[in-house]
């Protein structure tokens, strides 16, 4: 089909304003907007300012309601231990609604702030949700970090609660993530009230007295005693999260992500920009602890009325270069969205794509890479091997969602090997020389956005 994108992305250009208070009726709003966008709130003005929402509510409630209960919400799929869990929405809620009920019994309301330190599980995106319906503040903290990483960012979240496993598990490897909390909780000024400790089977840990509590116990106890937590309604522009940047190159930066905005564009990428249908299955291969994982295994997908792949596992070695293309025929994967390096290391141990032909990939449309620079080579391998589209696009922490893609839903461009697509409603970009001055097609310049 021919590509809508540039009428599209100029109809943003001419109002961006209407532009976002056309997509925003996509989401369900407790109360609306006095003002689209405020200029004069903050540095870079705020966004849906006096509105009320809930994102709990936008990634669950509405379709348990709106007829999605049955659908699949969640398939957590972990190739480390060879075990495979649904949720249904209905189920999800269920899940939600009961740690949410654990969580504010420990006193977690509005705005508090709780730390999420695990390994790639269901419950970690349940806590992310739980969060949310509170209108609690969760910060996710990679469940790779050491104790001296995770003991920063409790000391600048200053979390009332801290939700933790037992372990994390790697490729022929367990990781004891209790050890490394403890010494994290030792090392930082602030301390936190309690830990929510998951027990995993292969590596159980020793919890202590009246300060670690049982995730699996606290919330089968209110999953039993039919505990009910309704939506908590938040302005538009508090805050649903913090993510904290890597700290490469000083102290790592909390990002503050608030909750109206963030939905709003969320949804809107969901089908113009990735090409996916609410009831579709989707799979962002990455982590719940890169912005990534918060916008595109848990917001974005739910929020659109997606099912989402949560995937424990590697591109290799668990148990071969084919997992990728197990997990898509399985699940009925329509798009997957991955780092380039997912790919050169499946190139690498399968440089023939001798498993793809193995697995039944009909309901796989499009794949779509980002996180670092996708190498034409790479995306020639996937595009002659798979025989689909291989978009890659640009965006980062700060961003939340891409500011470049070639975007699927709104008709493919043609590829350009090395290029990440084309500026999306949200972002001007232009190419500028050190002057200031924009610089003519096809020179090399500043990127400003």
């Amino acid at each position: 089909m021919a590509s809508r994108y540039h009428e599209v992305y100029e109809g943003w250009k001419r109002d961006p304003v209407g532009f976002w208070a056309e997509a925003a009726k996509a989401i369900d709003w407790d109360k609306p907007a006095e003002k689209v966008f405020d200029p004069a709130q903050g540095v870079y003005g705020r966004w849906f300012v006096g509105a009320s929402c809930n994102t709990c509510y936008n990634a669950i409630d509405r379709h348990v309601a709106g007829g999605r209960a049955d659908q699949l919400a969640l398939i957590h799929d972990s190739a480390i231990t060879g075990t495979i869990r649904k949720f249904t929405y209905a189920e999800l809620k269920r899940e939600v609604v009961a740690l949410a009920s654990v969580m504010r019994h420990r006193g977690v309301g509005k705005g508090d702030r709780v730390i999420i330190y695990m390994p790639m599980v269901a419950e970690a995106a349940i806590a992310m949700l739980a969060c949310a319906r509170l209108g609690a503040v969760h910060s996710v903290v990679f469940g790779g970090f050491a104790s001296h990483e995770l003991a920063t960012r409790i000391d600048d979240a200053k979390p009332k609660l801290i939700v933790s496993a037992s372990c994390g598990l790697e490729p022929g490897r367990i990781v004891a993530y209790k050890p490394l909390l403890d010494k994290a909780i030792e090392m930082s000024k602030h301390k936190p009230d309690a830990c929510l400790i998951l027990q995993r089977e292969q590596l159980r840990c020793e919890m202590k007295d009246n300060y670690d509590i049982d995730y699996a116990d606290a919330v089968a106890r209110e999953r039993a005693a039919g505990a009910n937590v309704d939506c908590v309604p938040v302005l538009a522009t508090d805050p649903l999260y913090i993510i904290y940047t890597s700290g490469t190159t000083g102290q790592p930066k909390g990002i503050v992500r608030d909750n109206g905005g963030h939905m709003v564009a969320l949804k809107w990428t969901m089908d113009n920009e990735f090409g996916v249908k609410p009831g579709e299955v989707f799979w962002a291969a990455s982590d719940v602890g890169w912005v990534v994982g918060h916008s595109y295994i848990v917001y974005g997908p739910l929020l659109h009325g997606c099912t989402s792949v949560l995937f424990e596992g590697k591109p290799i070695g668990t148990p071969d270069a084919g997992t990728y293309w197990r997990v898509i025929s399985e699940h009925g994967v329509v798009a997957l969205f991955t780092a380039p390096t997912a790919f050169r290391a499946i190139k690498g141990q399968d440089p023939k794509g001798e498993f793809v032909p193995k697995y039944d990939l009909s309901k796989f449309r499009t794949l779509f890479l980002a996180g670092e620079r996708a190498d034409p080579e790479t995306i020639k391998w996937a595009e002659q091997k798979l025989d689909r589209p291989v978009i890659d696009h640009w965006w980062q922490t700060e961003t939340g969602s891409p500011m470049t893609i070639n975007p699927a839903g709104l008709g493919l461009l043609p590829v350009k090997y090395g290029s990440p697509g084309v500026p999306i409603p949200g972002y001007d970009i232009r190419i500028l020389d050190d002057a200031g001055h924009e610089v003519p097609r096809g020179t090399l310049g500043n990127v400003v956005v």
